[in-house]
């Protein structure tokens, strides 16, 4: 009885599996449908995985590996494909046991599938790539970084193949302009391909491609379009005339733009230039100006803001580390800091010292050069004589581009923060019980003091005040130069040039004539040398004393008009 139950359980089975075949019968797959089915296999694998697919197999499989490997970005392969050159790349094992390692110093290996380092416990066997793989390869890592998720580097690599002329490289540039999604992205493209069709283009599309490039005034293509022209002129091509006329409009419209863009980056070199020596000289125009005290040692302040901001930065490192988004933050720190440093050293300065000078301009002047020289070892001995780095933060880093024109982020902070240091000083002066004691006292101490104005703790506050503008200056000098002992004698001569310039006292006219200075400065430089440019504008303030002694804005009081 059991036997015939499975006789019957077998026949059954049997025929389920017949009627099965007849409902869905196998059909024989195509060899599209075969390729299409291994891409869709490779795509789901890692670009790790991809690469060891390349470097161990061969025919069909290896070329549909690094078909898909032309499409992704990662870094990684560059890295592996130029270890694979030099003969870094190794295999251990057999079979469906093998790794692939990429060599990294000798003896020490690292496990290509996972990234993770290892010592392999056999002899690795070296694994070279052919001549013609290794040339497929490469092209694949020229390209690399036109797929890359950085908009930056993509812009850089398609200017780099666009500049290079490479007809290999052109039918690929034009497949990526339209999937380009960035505007400023899109136009760097677009333009590369403009650029590479001058050589490799058609006399249509070299025509067409010059009136584009002359439209966005390219000018990394001028020289391009004139080496076009000329070779066109030799070769006595077709459409000669057209190409010439378009060439002409061109080049004009690119020159006409760059002299603009020469004239708005020399104007933004002299606002650049005018706040740095707003910030170094706005301190003197205090002291100097408001107080009559000649400070030779304004210079050794600015260190002290610069060194500040070295300290500043270094406990950051040690709390935060370099990496981390907290070491960002160092700078906003160190500006306050800067400035209370400074500002204390400068009321020990005073209380110490100025106090007992005051109406003695000469003796002012040779002790506070004494004391710059004491300062300028201090900071020897303590921080050493070499100049000392402080890095900017990642916010301050770069540059922002307009109509051609770069402007880096810390010049612009530059030109924002000495624009909020006129703002803040004038309120303080201007609108305030204490700037009104200051006025009172540097016009008339006897008097103002007769009047309950406490005129010695007056005199601290200002010259600590000057000397706290004088470490904001050095905090940000840090930002666009090495801190050293010696970085604020750089700046003591021009310092005193503004003061005297914009009128002794007044600091609209050491405003003004810092922002002057630095435009002719600047201005004078791209046509007369740095050297002589300098020189220039010494002998243009000379002759301009000589008219107006007084300065800008002359100081004027009833013995002055008597």
């Amino acid at each position: 009885m059991k036997r015939l139950l499975f006789i019957v359980a077998h026949l059954v089975l049997v025929a389920s599996a017949v009627s099965q075949e007849i409902r869905d019968p196998i059909v024989p797959t195509t060899e599209n449908e075969e390729a299409a089915s291994m891409d869709q296999r490779l795509s789901k694998l890692s670009t790790r995985a991809l690469l060891i697919q390349v470097i161990l197999s061969t025919g069909e499989s290896q070329t549909a590996a690094i078909d898909v490997i032309r499409e992704r970005g990662e870094p990684i392969i560059s890295e592996v494909v130029e270890a694979w050159r030099i003969g870094r790349i190794s295999t251990l094992g057999e079979g469906e046991e093998v790794q692939v390692l990429i060599q990294v110093s000798e003896g020490q290996y690292e496990d290509l599938l996972t990234g993770s380092a290892l010592t392999p416990s056999g002899e690795p066997k070296i694994n070279r790539a052919t001549r013609s793989l290794r040339k497929v390869l490469k092209r694949i890592v020229d390209l690399l970084d036109l797929k890359s998720p950085d908009m930056s580097k993509r812009i850089a690599a398609a200017e780099k193949l666009g500049l290079s002329q490479n007809e290999e490289y052109l039918p690929e540039l034009r497949e990526l302009v339209p999937k380009q999604s960035d505007k400023k992205v899109k136009a760097a493209f677009q333009e590369a391909v403009w650029i590479s069709e001058l050589k490799n283009g058609r006399i249509d599309e070299k025509i067409s491609a010059v009136t584009s490039l002359g439209e966005v005034k390219s000018y990394p293509a001028r020289d391009f379009i004139e080496a076009l022209l000329k070779e066109s002129r030799e070769a006595k091509v077709e459409r000669l005339d057209e190409l010439e006329a378009v060439a002409e409009i061109a080049l004009k419209k690119i020159d006409d733009h760059q002299k603009l863009v020469e004239v708005a980056s020399t104007l933004v070199r002299g606002l650049s230039t005018g706040s740095v020596l707003l910030l170094v000289s706005y301190g003197l125009a205090i002291t100097f100006g408001q107080m009559g005290v000649i400070n030779m040692a304004h210079g050794e302040f600015i260190a002290i803001g610069g060194y500040t901001t070295y300290v500043v930065q270094n406990f950051f490192v040690g709390v935060f580390g370099v990496e981390s988004a907290g070491f960002g933050w160092y700078f906003i720190a160190a500006l306050p800091a800067a400035f209370v440093v400074s500002a204390l050293c400068g009321a020990i300065l005073e209380k110490g010292l100025i106090q007992f000078l005051y109406k003695r301009p000469l003796e002012s002047l040779l002790a506070t050069w004494g004391v710059s020289m004491v300062l300028q070892q201090v900071f020897r001995l303590w921080f050493g004589a070499a100049n000392v780095a402080v890095a900017s933060p990642e916010w301050l880093s770069g540059s922002y581009e307009l109509a051609g024109i770069s402007l880096s982020y810390n010049r612009i902070s530059l030109i924002v923060f000495a624009l909020i240091v006129v703002l803040v000083t004038w309120l303080l002066l201007a609108k305030t019980n204490w700037g009104l004691h200051v006025r009172a006292t540097m016009q008339n101490r006897q008097m103002s003091s007769c009047l309950g104005v406490p005129s010695s703790r007056v005199n601290m506050l200002t010259f600590a005040f000057g000397s706290g503008l004088a470490g904001l200056a050095g905090a940000f000098l840090s930002q666009i130069g090495n801190v050293g002992p010696s970085m604020g004698q750089t700046y003591i001569v021009d310092s005193f040039m503004v003061v005297v310039v914009g009128g002794v006292g007044n600091l609209l006219g050491a405003a003004l004539s810092s922002m002057g200075i630095g435009m002719l400065d600047q201005g004078l430089q791209p046509v007369l040398g740095p050297v002589m440019g300098k020189i220039t504008v010494l002998f243009g303030i000379i002759l301009f004393l000589q008219f107006k002694p007084g300065g800008l804005f002359a100081a004027r009081s009833r013995s002055l008009d008597d």
